[in-house]
C-alpha cells in the first residue's frame, strides 16, 4: 500500500497534543461540527483528519500509532484508503486533462450540503475533508459558509489551510482552531533517516531545507525532489555551467512537466532564500531581493499561461547576475 498520501499513512502522528485535545473533546460529548487545522505545508495536517476520520468512523483503535492511531487492517481503514466508504466526503482540487486546477470549485462545495443531509450509512458520523481550504474559489467559500452556520447532525468537517488569514473571517470564527507546530530539526532528520534510510548528512540537509515541515524533509530526502534540490543548490552556488543549466530550462518547453516544473522552481527559490540568509549584509540584500523576484514566478507562470522553459531560463539568468553581482562587489 502507498504511503505517498495522507489516506495511507498510519504510523506519522503529526502532533499528538492535537491528536489529545480532539480525543478529549470527542470523549467529553464536545466534539466540534467543525475543525481547521492550521499549519505549514506538510506539517501532517491532512494526515490528521485521515486519522481522525478513521476513528470516527469506527476504525478499531491502535494506541501502537498514536492517540488516534487506527488498525490498517480494519476494514474502514481499508474502505477510506480505497477511497470508496460512503461516509466520507473529500474535496480537493480536480484534475482534468492530466492538469491539477488552480482552485476547488462552487460545484464541488455544493456536494458538501446533500452529503450531510443524509444520515450516516455505515458509520456513527459522516465526514469530509477539505485539503485546502486554501484552495476554494469566492463562490465555493460561500457555498462552504452556508453548511458552517447549519451544522450537520452526525457530521464533522475538516478544513486543512496552511494560510488561515487568507480565509473569510465568518469561516474561521464557526470552526474551531488545532494548530499544527512546525517540527525541531533533530526530531525531522530522525524522521527522515527512519523512513528513507538517507545518510546522517543527506538527513540533516533535507531537515534543514525543510522549514519544519514533515511532508517537505521526506519529499527532499526522496527521488526526484532531492535531485532537483542538489541542481538547484549548484545553480545558485555556480556549480553548472550555463549551457548545462540551459539544456535542463528546454526539458520544460511544452505542455509537459508541470508538477517537475513547480517543484524545481520551489527548490531554486529555497536555495536563494538560504544564500540570502547565509550572505554577508551587503550581498545577502542582493539574494533577498531576488528572492522576491523569483517567488512568484512559478503562480504567474501558471496564471498567465507562459512557457515553463522560458520562465526557468530567465530565473537561472537573474541567478547568475545576482551571484556575478556579489562576486564583484566583493
Amino acid at each position: 500500500m502507498s504511503e505517498d498520501h495522507p489516506r495511507d499513512r498510519f504510523d506519522l502522528v503529526p502532533d499528538v497534543s492535537a491528536e489529545t485535545a480532539f480525543l478529549d473533546a470527542w470523549t467529553r460529548g464536545r466534539l466540534h461540527h467543525a475543525w481547521l487545522l492550521c499549519g505549514v505545508e506538510g506539517a501532517g495536517k491532512a494526515t490528521f483528519a485521515y486519522r481522525a476520520a478513521r476513528r470516527l468512523m469506527g476504525a478499531t483503535a491502535d494506541p501502537s500509532r498514536g492517540p488516534l492511531g487506527a488498525l490498517r487492517d480494519d476494514p474502514v481503514s481499508r474502505l477510506i484508503s480505497a477511497q470508496a466508504h460512503p461516509d466520507l466526503l473529500v474535496l480537493e482540487r480536480a484534475v482534468e486533462g492530466g492538469k491539477v486546477k488552480k482552485s476547488i470549485s462552487v460545484d464541488q462545495a455544493r456536494q458538501l450540503p446533500e452529503f450531510f443531509s443524509k444520515s450516516p450509512s455505515q458509520a456513527r458520523y459522516r465526514v469530509a475533508i477539505i485539503d485546502a481550504a486554501d484552495d476554494l474559489n469566492v463562490n465555493a467559500a460561500n457555498a462552504l459558509l452556508k453548511v458552517l452556520e447549519e451544522p450537520p447532525e452526525r457530521g464533522v468537517l475538516f478544513l486543512v489551510t496552511h494560510a488561515p488569514g487568507r480565509l473569510l473571517a465568518t469561516i474561521r470564527s464557526r470552526c474551531r482552531r488545532l494548530s499544527f507546530p512546525i517540527w525541531p530539526q533533530d526530531r525531522l532528520e530522525a524522521l527522515v533517516r527512519n523512513r528513507t534510510g538517507a545518510e546522517p548528512g543527506d538527513a540533516a540537509h533535507a531537515a534543514a531545507m525543510a522549514g519544519g515541515s514533515p511532508g517537505a524533509a521526506l519529499a527532499l530526502a526522496s527521488g526526484a525532489t532531492f535531485e532537483m534540490d542538489q541542481l538547484a543548490r549548484q545553480w545558485v552556488s555556480g556549480d553548472v555551467d550555463r549551457a548545462e543549466a540551459l539544456a535542463v530550462a528546454d526539458k520544460f518547453r511544452g505542455a509537459e512537466g508541470q508538477e517537475r516544473f513547480e517543484t524545481l522552481m520551489d527548490r531554486l527559490i529555497a536555495a536563494v532564500r538560504v544564500r540570502a540568509l547565509e550572505a554577508a549584509p551587503g550581498a545577502g540584500n542582493r539574494w533577498a531581493e531576488l528572492w522576491e523576484r523569483l517567488s512568484p514566478l512559478p503562480d504567474r507562470a501558471a496564471g498567465l499561461n507562459l512557457d515553463r522553459g522560458d520562465v526557468l531560463a530567465g530565473a537561472l539568468a537573474d541567478v547568475r547576475r545576482t551571484r556575478a553581482q556579489t562576486e564583484a562587489a566583493g
